[in-house]
C-alpha cells in the first residue's frame, strides 16, 4: 500500500519553519495585526460550520443513543482520565507545561472532516460520524474551558471564565448561531464552495500556528524543550493514540455494536481537532508564552490520527 503524507502537516511544518526563521513578524511588537486577522477568522470558521451543520442528519442521529455516548465519553472523559493517571509523576515545572499540553489535547473535541471521510472509507456508519463530529464540537466549547480551568491557574496564568466564556460566545456560538439561522439562505453556497471554506479554514489554522510559534522562538522557550523531551511527547501522543483507539474498540464490541457502528466510534472517538484545538489555545492560553508548546502534541497527534487511521481505514475498506 502506497501511503501518501497529508498536503496539510506538510504544510504545519513549512509553517513552522517559517516561524522559526521569520519570528519578528508574529512577535508581539510586530506591526501586522496576526491577532485581529486571526479573531476576524476564528469566526468566520465558526460561522461557516453553522451554515454546514444538518439539522436534519443531527436529529436523525440521536436514535443510535449507545454509539453517541461511547463517542462523547472516549472523547470527553476517557482522553482526559488517561492523561490525569500521569499527573503525579510530574517533578519540574517544564514537565507540568508538557502534561499540561498534553491534558489540553486530551480535553479538546473531535474533528468533523476527516473522520467524516475516514468513516466513509472504511465503510462505517457515515450519519452517525456527522452527528457525533457535528455534536462533539458542540459540546467542546463548554466542556474543554471547563477541564482546563481545573489546572490552568496552576500554570500561574490569567484564567478568568467570566472573559473565557464572553470571548467563546462572541467568537465561536453566536457566529455558529448566525450560520444556523442564515442556512436556508446560504447553505447550498457553502456546500457548493466546500472546499474553498476548507482551504480558508486550513489557512486560519495555520495563520494561528504561525504566530503561537513565532511568538515561542522569539521568546526562546523552546530552548528548554531538548531532543529526547521531543522524542518522549512523539511516544507519548502515539501510546495515547493507541490506548484510546484500542479501549475504544474494546467497550464498542461489549456494547454488541454492529461492525458499521463499531468503526465510527474508533473513528470518531479517537480523533482531536486540530481547528478547536488552535482557536481555543488563543482563547484560553494568550497570555502565555509558551503557546507553541502548549500545541505541540496536538500538532503531532494530528498527524498520527491521520497516518493510522487512514491505513486502518484503507484495511477495512478491502476486507469489506
Amino acid at each position: 500500500m502506497k501511503l501518501k503524507i497529508d498536503k496539510f502537516v506538510l504544510s504545519i511544518i513549512a509553517t513552522i519553519l517559517i516561524a522559526y526563521f521569520f519570528p519578528q513578524y508574529g512577535a508581539q511588537e510586530s506591526k501586522i495585526p496576526i491577532d485581529t486577522i486571526s479573531a476576524v477568522g476564528i469566526s468566520l470558521i465558526f460561522f461557516f460550520y453553522g451554515l454546514k451543520l444538518n439539522p436534519t442528519q443531527l436529529k436523525a442521529g440521536l436514535k443510535n443513543w449507545k454509539l453517541h455516548l461511547l463517542v462523547q465519553s472516549a472523547t470527553f472523559l476517557m482522553f482526559p482520565l488517561l492523561v490525569l493517571l500521569f499527573r503525579p509523576l510530574l517533578q519540574n515545572e517544564e514537565q507540568e507545561t508538557i502534561w499540561l499540553a498534553f491534558f489540553f489535547l486530551a480535553a479538546l473535541p473531535s474533528t468533523v472532516s476527516s473522520s467524516v471521510v475516514m468513516v466513509s472509507m472504511a465503510k462505517g456508519n457515515i450519519p452517525a460520524a456527522i452527528f457525533n463530529a457535528s455534536i462533539s464540537g458542540i459540546i467542546g466549547i463548554a466542556i474543554t474551558p471547563l477541564w482546563m480551568g481545573l489546572f490552568i491557574n496552576d500554570a500561574q496564568t490569567d484564567f478568568d471564565f467570566t472573559a473565557i466564556y464572553l470571548k467563546l460566545i462572541v467568537q465561536i456560538i453566536l457566529p455558529v448561531i448566525l450560520g444556523l439561522l442564515l442556512q436556508r439562505f446560504l447553505g447550498k453556497f457553502a456546500h457548493k464552495h466546500r472546499s474553498k471554506l476548507t482551504l480558508f479554514d486550513k489557512s486560519i489554522i495555520l495563520l494561528i500556528i504561525y504566530k503561537s510559534f513565532a511568538e515561542s522562538f522569539n521568546d526562546n522557550i523552546f530552548s528548554a524543550v531538548s531532543l529526547l523531551d521531543l522524542g518522549i511527547i512523539f511516544i507519548g501522543v502515539i501510546v495515547l493514540f493507541g490506548i484510546a483507539f484500542l479501549l475504544t474498540g474494546f467497550i464498542s464490541k461489549k456494547l454488541k455494536l454492529n461492525t458499521e457502528d463499531q468503526i465510527t466510534a474508533q473513528f470518531c472517538g479517537t480523533k482531536k481537532s486540530l481547528v478547536h484545538g488552535t482557536v481555543f489555545s488563543k482563547i484560553l492560553f494568550g497570555n502565555m508564552a509558551s503557546v507553541g508548546i502548549i500545541l505541540l502534541p496536538l500538532m503531532l497527534f494530528h498527524a498520527t490520527q491521520i497516518l493510522i487511521i487512514s491505513i486502518v481505514a484503507s484495511k477495512k475498506s478491502r476486507e469489506s
